[in-house]
C-alpha cells in the first residue's frame, strides 16, 4: 500500500519537475495557479499533504492534468493498480477515503477514481475547466448528487453522467450504518491547450 507520505514525495517531485521544466519560479508558478508562494514551496519540500482542490488549481496551472502530479515516472505498457494502492487524495471525518486508481496525460486527461463516503460524510468541488465530464456508478449505499441546482439520489447499479464544470458534491445521506461506494471517472478535454 502507498503511503500517505510516498504519495506526497511523488506529487512534491513532480510539482517542482513541471514547473523546472517550464522556467518558472515559485512566485510564477504561485500567481499562475492562484495559491501563495508559501504553499507551493511547502508542496515541493513534501512538508505539506495538499487537498484535491489545490492539485487541481496546481495541475490546471501546469496544464498536465491530474493524474500526472500524483504519477510515478515511467510507468509500463500496462500499469496495475492493486485494491488500496491508489494515492489517496481525500479523506472524511468519518473514514470516507477518494483514491486514484488510474489516469492519463494531457491533453485530454481522463480520470478513474474509487469513492467511499460514510453516513454523513460529503465532498464538495468546485467547477472544473470547461468541458468536463463525469460519470458516476454507485456499487454500493446510497449517493446523494448535487449539481448546480440539481439533486438526485443514487442506489447500487445507478449510474449518471454530467458536466464537472459547475460545482458539484457527492453525499452519503443514507440512514443506514454502511458506506456508500462509488466509481467515479473524469475527463477534462484540451488540458494545457
Amino acid at each position: 500500500m502507498t503511503s500517505l507520505q510516498d504519495v506526497t514525495e511523488v506529487i512534491a517531485a513532480n510539482v517542482r519537475a513541471a514547473r523546472q521544466v517550464r522556467g518558472w519560479t515559485l512566485d510564477e508558478m504561485a500567481t499562475r495557479s492562484g495559491l501563495s508562494r508559501r504553499v507551493i514551496v511547502q508542496i515541493e519540500q513534501a512538508q505539506s499533504n495538499p487537498s484535491m482542490a489545490t492539485l487541481l488549481r496546481i495541475s490546471d496551472a501546469l496544464g498536465v492534468g491530474l493524474p500526472k502530479l500524483v504519477a510515478l515516472p515511467e510507468l509500463p505498457k500496462a500499469h496495475v493498480v492493486r485494491a488500496g494502492e491508489g494515492p489517496r487524495l481525500w479523506q472524511g471525518p468519518h473514514g470516507g477515503q477518494a483514491h486514484l486508481v488510474a489516469g492519463s496525460g494531457p491533453p485530454d486527461v481522463l480520470e478513474l477514481w474509487d469513492w467511499t463516503l460514510f453516513p454523513g460524510e460529503a465532498h464538495s468541488s468546485d467547477a472544473h475547466s470547461a468541458g468536463t465530464l463525469e460519470h458516476l456508478l454507485v456499487i454500493s449505499g446510497e449517493v446523494r448528487l448535487h449539481v448546480g441546482d440539481r439533486e438526485v439520489d443514487l442506489l447500487p447499479g445507478d449510474a449518471v453522467s454530467f458536466s464537472g464544470d459547475q460545482p458539484h458534491t457527492y453525499a452519503n445521506v443514507s440512514a443506514l450504518d454502511g458506506p456508500a461506494r462509488f466509481t467515479l471517472s473524469v475527463l477534462q478535454p484540451g488540458v494545457g491547450a
